[in-house]
C-alpha cells in the first residue's frame, strides 16, 4: 500500500528541494530541483524532438559522478541556459564534484526544455535570454513547498488544447520508502478522455488531488487522435519533461530503469505520447538515504511502478492546477463537470 507524502510533492523525498521562477512578460519560466548533495541520476528519452543537456553523462556505463541539480525550463533551445544559472549558483556555494587538491567545484546539472516560444509572450529579450537569471532565482527560492500549475517551467506550457502546467505528486510505501514526481506538461497529446470531461489519469487520483474526478461514462473510445490535441502538429513545439525521485539507494543502471518505467506515467495521463513532435524526457534521481531492500530486483520494480503512477498524477495535477493564460483555456474552465469539487 502507498499513500501520498505529507506535502504530496516530490520534495517529500528526503534531501530534495524545488524552486520556481517566472517571467510574466515573456510567459515562460524555469524550475530547478536541488538534490541536497551528490545524488545518483538516470535518464530515458522517448520523444522524437527532445531538447536536453548532460543526458549522456547519466548513461549507466559512464563515470557515475552523480548530479547536484536538474533544470526543467521553458524557452526551447534558449532554456538550456537555465543549467548555467544553476551551475553558477551552486559553484558559488562550493557545491559540486571536486577533484583531489582542487578548490574548483564542478556542479553536474542535467536539464531539459519545453517549447513555449509561440504562446503569445514577448520573446524579444535581446542578446541574453532570461533563463540563466530565472534559474538563479529559482535556486534562491528552492524549498520543500512550491507552486503548481502556472509556475516555473509550466508557466507558459500548453497541454493539447488546454493550458498545461507544473505538477507534482508523491507516494510513501507501507515499508517506509518514498517516491515522487515532478512534471512540466507541454504535450502534443490531450490529458482528457475523448468525449468526456474526465482526465486520463483519473484512476490514479489520491485524496482529491484532481478535484475528485468523476469516472467516465461507459462508451467506446475513438481510437484515432483525439480532437483536443495541438493542431497543427508542429515539430519541436511539444514536450512533457519530468523528474522522478526516491530516497532508496540506486545504482546508475537502476536509476535508468526507474526512468524507463516511469515513462508509463506519460502514457497513463496523455494521449498520444512519445510522438515524432514530442520531446518526452524523464530523469530519475536517488538521494540514497535508505538502503535498497532485498530482493533488489523486486523492489526496483516496485519503485519504477510507483514512479510511473506518481508521474501520471503529477501530469494530471499540472493540468488541473493550471489557470487560463492568453488564448489557452484551463481544464477546470472547460471541463468543470469532470470533477466534483476542489480538493
Amino acid at each position: 500500500m502507498t499513500k501520498p507524502g505529507p506535502l504530496n510533492l516530490i520534495t517529500d523525498v528526503e534531501g530534495i528541494t524545488v524552486g520556481n521562477a517566472e517571467d510574466a512578460t515573456a510567459l515562460t519560466g524555469t524550475t530547478v530541483l536541488l538534490t541536497g548533495g551528490r545524488a545518483i541520476g538516470g535518464c530515458d528519452v522517448r520523444g522524437g524532438a527532445p531538447g536536453s543537456r548532460e543526458t549522456e553523462s547519466l548513461r549507466p556505463e559512464g563515470l557515475g559522478t552523480g548530479v547536484d541539480a536538474i533544470t526543467l525550463s521553458g524557452g526551447s533551445v534558449y532554456g538550456l541556459d537555465a543549467a548555467s544559472g544553476a551551475l553558477a549558483w551552486l559553484a558559488a556555494r562550493k557545491i559540486g564534484f571536486r577533484l583531489p587538491q582542487s578548490e574548483i567545484s564542478l556542479p553536474i546539472i542535467p536539464g531539459a526544455i519545453l517549447f513555449d516560444i509561440a504562446n503569445g509572450g514577448d520573446k524579444n529579450w535581446g542578446h541574453e535570454a532570461p533563463y540563466r537569471r530565472l534559474a538563479e532565482a529559482a535556486c534562491e527560492k528552492a524549498g520543500k513547498r512550491f507552486a503548481l500549475g502556472n509556475a516555473g517551467a509550466g508557466y507558459g506550457a500548453v497541454a493539447g488544447a488546454y493550458k498545461g502546467g507544473l505538477g507534482s505528486a508523491s507516494a510513501v510505501t507501507s515499508d517506509g520508502f518514498t517516491v515522487g514526481a515532478l512534471a512540466a506538461v507541454n504535450a502534443f497529446g490531450s490529458p482528457v478522455i475523448p468525449g468526456t470531461s474526465t482526465l486520463w489519469a483519473w484512476p490514479y487520483e489520491q485524496d482529491g488531488e484532481l478535484g475528485r474526478q468523476k469516472p467516465p461514462p461507459s462508451h467506446s473510445l475513438d481510437l484515432d487522435f483525439p480532437d483536443d490535441i495541438k493542431r497543427p502538429p508542429q515539430p519541436v513545439a511539444n514536450t512533457a519533461i519530468a523528474i522522478v525521485a526516491t530516497d532508496v539507494a540506486l545504482t546508475p543502471s537502476q536509476a535508468r530503469r526507474v526512468a524507463v518505467m516511469a515513462h508509463d506515467g506519460f502514457a497513463r495521463s496523455l494521449r498520444p505520447v512519445h510522438t515524432p513532435v514530442d520531446g518526452d524526457i524523464v530523469f530519475a534521481v536517488s538521494t540514497g538515504a535508505k538502503p535498497m531492500p532485498e530482493p533488489w530486483q523486486f523492489n526496483l520494480g516496485r519503485i519504477g511502478s510507483i514512479a510511473a503512477d506518481c508521474l501520471a498524477r503529477a501530469v494530471a495535477r499540472g493540468v488541473f492546477e493550471a489557470e487560463p493564460l492568453g488564448r489557452f483555456p484551463s481544464y477546470r474552465g472547460v471541463h468543470a463537470a469532470g470533477f466534483a469539487q476542489r480538493p
